[in-house]
């Protein structure tokens, strides 16, 4: 398929795989940017030289196209615009936050920049500024989270910019990419549909976790405090919301948020774990290679769609 997207990054269907903190690394990025879509590394709160090593195994599993997601509320957040300078990245992905000191820079090395926008307001003024395309994710996604839906959020986004418009949350098969396409997106970002994947590196209990989930095992904490964030219901979720109802300090909440995704990802610790998932979880039965899922979406949305996807 060509269009904007596919154009823009150099690939051959405009899939763009989620920028999960502590899940989207070499061996996942590389395996869908050579299955013809967009691979992320996530940056995170990663340590400079992990993420730099990370970037370089993924050149040597892909000669593809791939990029690194960068959470500008990161304390590395400067330091990782840099690095993927000096390691010249095909694109980044950015959140939480206004990339606007770094476009320049990045443009000026070659770099592709696509920020995630959870309103029209966020998308208009980083169209303005540069970025080459934009991701209008919806709140149905996995992680942090905005208050507008897919389906409301993508249409906005596309009658008020003239970059392509990329779409992200709620989306885990062809039916999902079809709709958006119709809501006039040029590509999708999926993330949850990848966790239940044979190259994500995530703990088996967090992969059964999303197997098994319902559509109605999902959670948001920090809604009190101005950072919502999506999960697997969990007795760590429960906790985090209790907490919230009762006003704790705010100590306590570091106490138990610091680390828990790490708990999640590495120790497969379900129980004090973040584990990140959006709400799509429902439709994912089965794990399966990157490549398959890969296939079956873009077999499922080209039928849908009438097109060759």
């Amino acid at each position: 398929m060509k269009n904007r997207v596919t154009e823009l990054l150099g690939i051959e269907r405009p899939i763009i795989q989620g920028g999960m903190a502590w899940i989207a690394e070499s061996k996942l990025a590389s395996a869908v940017s050579n299955a013809g879509g967009a691979g992320i590394i996530a940056g995170g709160s990663a340590p400079i030289d992990y993420l730099r090593s990370e970037i370089r195994k993924c050149k040597e599993l892909t000669d593809k196209p791939f990029g690194v997601n960068i959470m500008l509320m990161s304390p590395n957040a400067e330091e990782l615009a840099k690095l993927v300078i000096e390691e010249g990245v095909s694109f980044v992905t950015t959140g939480a936050g206004n990339p606007g000191q770094y476009i320049a820079a990045w443009k000026e090395a070659g770099i592709k920049v696509i920020p995630v926008v959870p309103s029209v307001a966020l998308a208009k003024r980083l169209e303005r500024i540069g970025a080459d395309a934009v991701i209008a994710e919806g709140t149905e996604s996995g992680g942090h989270i905005g208050q507008n839906t897919t389906m409301c959020l993508v249409p906005q986004v596309v009658d008020a910019v003239s970059v392509p418009v990329i779409a992200a949350g709620g989306i885990a098969d062809g039916r999902g990419i079809a709709a958006s396409f119709m809501l006039g997106a040029e590509g999708v970002q999926i993330g949850t549909r990848f966790l239940a994947s044979d190259e994500c590196q995530i703990h088996e209990n967090y992969k059964n976790a999303v197997i098994k989930a319902k559509d109605t095992d999902n959670a948001i904490t920090g809604f009190y405090s101005g950072s919502p964030c999506r999960c697997i219901k969990s007795k760590y979720t429960k906790q985090l919301q209790d907490m919230e109802k009762k006003a704790a300090p705010p100590e306590d909440f570091e106490a138990l948020t610091v680390g828990s995704l790490r708990k999640a990802v590495v120790d497969g610790n379900t129980d004090e774990g973040s584990m990140l998932c959006g709400l799509i979880a429902g439709m994912i039965n089965e794990v399966k290679p990157v490549k398959q899922i890969m296939d079956e979406l873009s077999e499922q949305a080209g039928k849908l769609l009438g097109i060759d996807f």
